[in-house]
């Protein structure tokens, strides 16, 4: 078995056939986590727990169960059972939740083996995954999969990395921003942002209730319609017919592109015309204002009675001033200490005015402005979908600055307005850069609750693309 272009449908099809067993995936799995720990993807590797469930599976005759044998990994601010929880950040090292969350609680009865937490982006609150608190490698920060000096994004970055990696071909994320589409983008993976409440959000550290959703990450579209369907329940997606689809590209979702990502968009774009999509070029002249009045309004008012809430929900007795204390990533711990604590936004002058007055105009006004926006965008001009580069720029050097608040504006530039809307998106790789061999990722966000539709189109179009070459052996 090639282990490096294997799928989880794959490894379904082959455990239900008896070419391989649990037992064997699993060991697998587990031996390149620890082969390729310079990575830093892992907070947690359960080795005892993921091969005594292989075990399990492969002494049960019962084979039919979806994910029935193959090994998965979780984002770490997403409850397992059994293992810490940590959420990136040294307050919460030490708390190991008793109940999966629901969405885990899912794929586990599914038959998914489950071999360890991975590392993210501190609290969830960036972009590049360059988190201070947890290491397994020489240096900080969770590495991208194609090149260990670069970043792996965030803040999912170690479930990008361990399937860009081929460590395991799935898993979860979270998204609240962009947080399962630029990892996965710049490690070369497939993922979906669900439609907002979708899935279940119990037992998930949060930033914001109003933005957060977890979501699959894996191998090929396939895959994430896989996990899609455990989680959310139907039956499977058949890949759509190319030509009946009409796709809008949004001319100010173009700017800030690298000449390899601008190149690989472009050869993107000529592929779907010639499968026979009908590409239409739209304007949505209000996105950034209207997504710039939601954005971080929301995201930095929500998050503190969102953790209050989990706190307390942990039984651990931490207090959001005390998690805060702790917070070892130095952007984390500005935006915390500045703007979370004290409950403040700046202000156009750079001043601190407080929060709640502009949160409310961002619920109450703003955000159904923007949703109006989209729904308005996608019907007037009978889209299936809007496609765009998932980041602007392929991935860029790992250290302090790749944190800084210029990277983090750049990288969701295209990610966020659809996560302030609550809509679905999903990311597919295209492309290695012509010039630095790096993925490059191409995003489809369709209308609220179109997530079926949009995985049958990314299923179809992952045809036209192909998978990208596994990474080269370091």
């Amino acid at each position: 078995m090639d282990f490096d272009q294997l799928t989880l449908t794959q490894a379904v099809a082959d455990l239900r056939a008896g070419k391989i067993t649990s037992t064997a995936l699993t060991t697998e799995a587990l031996a390149r986590a620890t082969a390729n720990a310079d990575l830093n993807a892992f907070v947690t590797l359960d080795e005892a727990g993921a091969l005594k469930a292989a075990a399990a599976f492969d002494a049960n005759d019962n084979k039919d169960k979806p994910l029935g044998g193959v090994p998965i990994v979780i984002k770490d601010n997403i409850e397992v059972a059994g293992l810490p929880c940590s959420a990136g950040t040294p307050a919460l090292k030490h708390y190991v939740p008793r109940a999966d969350a629901p969405v885990v609680a899912k794929l586990r009865a599914a038959g998914a083996v489950i071999i360890g937490k991975t590392s993210m982006h501190e609290l969830a609150f960036g972009i590049s995954g360059y988190n201070t608190a947890f290491k397994t490698g020489a240096e900080f920060g969770v590495r991208n999969a194609y090149d260990r000096t670069l970043i792996a994004g965030g803040s999912s970055s170690g479930t990008g990395v361990a399937i860009g990696a081929r460590i395991v071909a799935g898993g979860l994320g979270t998204d609240t921003g962009g947080s399962v589409r630029v990892p996965a983008a710049l490690n070369g993976c497939a993922s979906l942002r669900p439609t907002v409440g979708r899935y279940p959000q119990a037992g998930i550290a949060p930033i914001s209730h109003t933005r957060d959703t977890a979501g699959p990450m894996a191998a090929t579209a396939a895959d994430v319609e896989l996990l899609d369907r455990v989680i959310a329940g139907g039956k499977a997606v058949q890949a759509a017919d190319l030509k009946q689809m009409r796709i809008g590209i949004v001319r100010s979702m173009l700017t800030n592109l690298d000449a390899d990502t601008d190149a690989a968009f472009q050869a993107a774009v000529a592929k779907m015309k010639a499968q026979g999509v009908t590409m239409v070029e739209i304007e949505m002249p209000q996105l950034a204002e209207f997504n710039g009045q939601v954005s971080f309004p929301v995201a930095l008012y929500e998050a503190y009675d969102d953790l209050v809430a989990y706190l307390d929900h942990t039984g651990t007795g931490l207090s959001i001033e005390a998690l805060a204390r702790d917070i070892s990533s130095a952007d984390v711990k500005g935006t915390y200490d500045g703007l979370v604590i004290p409950r403040k936004l700046p202000a156009p002058d750079g001043a601190l005015v407080d929060a709640k007055p502009i949160y409310d105009a961002a619920i109450n006004s703003a955000r159904p402005a923007l949703q109006v926006l989209y729904s308005r965008t996608f019907a007037d001009n009978r889209l299936d979908a809007i496609a765009f580069p998932t980041t602007p720029r392929v991935a860029i050097a790992s250290n302090p600055d790749s944190s800084s608040l210029e990277n983090f504006g750049l990288f969701i530039q295209n990610t966020d307005p659809g996560s302030n809307a609550g809509i679905p998106g999903i990311q597919i790789p295209i492309a290695l850069g012509g010039v630095s061999k790096l993925p490059i990722g191409l995003e489809l966000d369709g209308p609220a609750g179109s997530d079926r539709r949009l995985l049958a189109l990314g299923m179809a179009l992952e045809k036209v693309f192909g998978r990208l070459p596994a990474p080269p052996r370091s």
